[in-house]
């Protein structure tokens, strides 16, 4: 499938007065395939954001290259920059007084769509994100969740090759955030765009992408396919049930040993949520616990989620 999106050895320094540059990028490298839905997830401080508004055009790499849909953005930015469109930290890209529907009108302007020609496509929009019964009231009026929706939507109404978003669900209530999910979703599944997205939440990335880069230090510790890192997480997630309670001295012995081991308790039962890399290390916990004199009733596999198999790569768990 064709490759429309592609960073190659990417680097990002920014300079300090009599102090060494702050690497914010590190060589960093990446492809997205037409319509494929990628996501880019990495701590705080990792280089996410530089990365996507490299790609946006809005910081100027150290060095390295971006190529949007064929064209290198920095030979021709202007023409690479008519591929893509981004959302970038919530609702900061719409205009306050102008209404939903002068907003899209305003941003397919911006690319060269006539009014007319996509005039049935702002009514798709506005009815899409539910702001029917808002599209006459300025931005600014407008709740923080349909703010964040009209600021997608100005992103589509682009009708860009690429869109880029950055944490797209930042600050929404849950209701709010589940809908724009299902948005999201529903562009995914019709494929109708190429799309890099970035989100602390691990539901959408989950829910949405196919594939997820792992960004971490600056640098792409993780590029693999969502349902491979699940399968690869499974194999060492265990679930140990433990009749009656740990003694404080047992639970602080395995903290120390595994520092990631989860605790769980009800009257009767003590749980145990372990990712464990290596093999031996299940029969290391159970000789803890047997030295412990500690009867246990079961062990089982552990249905894994993305935030789980992403705290584990982050922390050098996982490889």
């Amino acid at each position: 499938m064709e490759t429309v999106l592609r960073v190659n050895e990417l680097t990002k320094r920014y300079r300090r007065r009599r102090a060494e540059p702050v690497v914010a990028v590190d060589h960093v490298s990446l492809s997205v395939r037409k319509n494929e839905v990628v996501g880019l997830l990495g701590p705080n401080g990792a280089g996410k954001t530089t990365t996507i508004k490299c790609i946006a055009g809005l910081i100027k790499p150290t060095s390295g290259e971006i190529w949007l849909d064929g064209i290198e953005a920095q030979r021709q930015p202007k023409k690479a920059m008519e591929r893509v469109a981004a959302l970038l930290e919530g609702n900061r890209n719409i205009y306050w007084r102008l209404t939903p529907r002068e907003n899209l009108e305003f941003f397919a302007g911006l690319q060269g769509h006539p009014v007319r020609k996509v005039r049935g496509y702002i009514d798709e929009l506005i009815e899409l994100f539910g702001l029917k019964d808002k599209e006459g009231t300025s931005a600014r009026m407008l709740s923080r969740g349909m703010q964040q929706k009209l600021a997608l939507a100005c992103a589509l109404i682009r009708q860009t090759e690429i869109l880029l978003l950055d944490e797209p669900t930042l600050g929404l209530d849950v209701e709010t955030s589940y809908e724009l999910r299902n948005v999201l979703k529903q562009m995914a599944a019709r494929g109708e765009r190429t799309i890099l997205l970035s989100s602390h939440d691990m539901h959408v990335v989950q829910d949405t992408c196919e594939r997820v880069i792992i960004i971490n230090n600056g640098r792409v510790v993780v590029d693999d396919r969502v349902t491979n890192l699940m399968k690869l997480f499974q194999v060492s997630a265990y679930r140990f049930e433990l009749e009656g309670h740990l003694v404080t001295e047992l639970e602080l012995k395995l903290k120390e040993r595994f520092p990631l081991l989860a605790f769980s308790s009800t009257d009767h039962r003590t749980y145990i949520d372990a990712d464990l890399v290596e093999g031996s290390e299940l029969y290391e916990v159970l000789d803890i616990l047997k030295a412990g004199n500690t009867q246990v009733k079961s062990i089982g596999h552990k249905e894994p989620n993305l935030e789980e198999i992403f705290l584990a790569i982050v922390k050098g768990q996982i490889k």
